[in-house]
């Protein structure tokens, strides 16, 4: 049969354009009926620290936690970790205490939006670094009261 292999090779091109041209349509469809975010962000849509528009300083203006929550500092022991946080971030805290009998973990705060990263003071690495969370008003007396009594670290959403 004479021109089998070329018949074939042009089938499975046109084949090929045809699903190249389905997902294309695919992927308009999906963009056009997602979220309408002006910003197109996708992480954290509602929980963005600011509103996007800039104060005359040229900072973003920021908006108040909601009523329900409140700004905790938190000394996290590991200041190479909070380098790692940006505003927005999600973590979790974590409590790790010693004790006698060995050593002990448990979650203080779960999915706490980080609001501030201050700035790293020099001075003793030690001494851990100061990170600002957004959490309810009882996750902060939680927080405060295992920063008392054990070493604080987080992990990244």
């Amino acid at each position: 049969m004479r021109g089998g292999r070329y018949q074939a090779r042009r089938l499975a091109r046109g084949r090929r354009r045809a699903l190249a041209l389905g997902l294309a349509v695919t992927a308009a469809a999906l963009v056009a009926a997602g979220p309408g975010d002006a910003d197109g962000a996708r992480g954290h849509p509602d929980d963005s620290p600011s509103t996007g528009a800039l104060a005359p300083t040229g900072e973003p203006v920021r908006r108040p936690p909601p009523p329900e929550t409140v700004a905790a500092p938190v000394r996290i022991s590991d200041a190479a970790t909070v380098r790692l946080l940006r505003p927005g971030d999600r973590v979790d805290v974590i409590a790790a205490e010693e004790t006698a009998g060995g050593g002990r973990a448990r979650v203080v705060a779960r999915r706490a939006r980080v609001t501030k990263v201050p700035e790293l003071l020099e001075g003793p690495a030690d001494d851990g670094a100061l990170v600002v969370l957004s959490v309810p008003r009882t996750t902060a007396v939680r927080l405060a009261g295992a920063s008392a009594t054990a070493r604080l670290a987080v992990t990244l959403w």
